[in-house]
């Protein structure tokens, strides 16, 4: 058989499970939510959780989709590479037929190629690296966030445009998206004929960045791009400043997580990260708003809407599509244009969106964030 007749084969068996499913006493249609219930990185798996259910909660009780109710089903991939194809064959296994998620991007990206073969729509919230789906021709992967290489430059834009630094330096945790996301920052810099002093990667995990940081300070830099998460981000603004290093930092929304306060200290004041725009004040979104803090979640979190925007995404295709079928339900997406908390949705051949707004914010020690662009 050819590629396209297992993959259509693989999307006729889920379906049947998605309808076998649906047949059932109490009608109900699974989406898989993917991330990190147990590790270092929680709290995105927590924000993303908190999108979803929002969402699932409104939806259900406005009758749910073709009359039957959405159920979540969370799998950890505890945001690891190796995880994610495990996690992805669970999904198959339990014949569901649609996953949220995965949130981190090295997880994403070794889950991607199962769920696109065994025909599950897959729809992120957070991944933003370009890997992800580049050169891969997938049909049923798509997200509800920018990639890296729309997020890098709007970080690198502001850095020219704003901090005019003499000379910086770019970090990264070797990892497919804070190498990759620290890379565009890299490039787009030298284009603006910014002197980027030192290139490197940090191991993630570590717990003295001592080494790195002596090298910052001898290279006499004024500013400093990390890309990757908060834990590391979190150390480095700590020993920078007990090293008497007063360098601007700034990373991507890996970093925008309440937990790098206890880490960072007081040094986190002044940090400036690249998020998703504050969609909670488009005045349209109120009571999408009021429906998030009214079960005292945050909805100005990085991902909370993003992951509202992805459950939305799956719906209205199911909706569209009159059936649960996955492979219709993609076949939509490709074509779709939706209303969404984070603006209108559509999405080019890739499953990449056509527009998102990213802004840049700056950090506090109360862990509270303000825009600056």
């Amino acid at each position: 058989m050819t590629t396209f007749h297992l993959k259509s084969v693989a999307t006729a068996l889920v379906a049947a499970g998605a309808l076998t499913l649906s047949a059932g006493a109490f009608a109900q249609i699974k989406i898989a939510v993917v991330g990190p219930t147990t590790g270092a990185l929680t709290q995105y798996g927590d924000m993303v959780k908190e999108g979803v259910d929002t969402a699932v909660e409104q939806i259900n009780a406005a009758g749910g989709v073709l009359g039957q109710k959405l159920e979540t089903v969370s799998i950890d991939d505890a945001c690891e590479p190796k995880q994610g194809p495990v996690a992805a064959n669970r999904v198959v296994n339990d014949k569901i037929g649609f996953v949220i998620g995965g949130v981190c991007s090295g997880a994403t990206i070794a889950a991607a190629p199962i769920y696109d073969e065994e025909g599950v729509v897959m729809v992120t919230p957070s991944a933003t690296a370009p890997a992800l789906t580049d050169g891969k021709d997938y049909h049923f992967i798509f997200r509800t966030i920018g990639r890296d290489d729309q997020q890098g430059p709007a970080a690198a834009k502001f850095i020219i445009s704003s901090i005019k630094p003499s000379k910086v330096a770019v970090l990264h945790d070797k990892a497919s998206y804070g190498q990759g996301i620290a890379t565009a920052v890299r490039d787009d810099l030298q284009k603006a004929n910014i002197p980027v002093a030192i290139f490197e990667g940090i191991n993630a995990g570590d717990t003295d960045y001592s080494a790195v940081i002596t090298k910052l300070k001898s290279s006499g830099v004024d500013f400093v791009y990390f890309g990757g998460y908060h834990p590391e981000m979190g150390l480095l603004l700590r020993q920078a400043k007990e090293q008497g290093i007063t360098a601007k930092f700034m990373g991507p929304e890996g970093v925008g997580n309440p937990d790098i306060n206890a880490i960072a200290g007081d040094a986190v004041e002044g940090m400036l990260l690249t998020l998703p725009a504050d969609f909670t004040q488009n005045p349209t979104n109120a009571a999408i708003v009021k429906a998030f803090k009214d079960k005292n979640r945050n909805p100005g979190g990085a991902f909370q809407l993003t992951a509202y925007a992805a459950t939305q995404t799956i719906a209205e295709g199911i909706k569209a599509a009159g059936s649960a079928d996955p492979e219709k339900v993609a076949q939509y997406l490709h074509t779709a244009k939706i209303a969404s908390p984070i603006g209108e949705l559509s999405w080019n051949k890739a499953g990449d969106l056509n527009n998102f707004e990213f802004d840049v914010f700056t950090w506090h020690k109360d862990g509270s964030k303000t825009v600056t662009k």
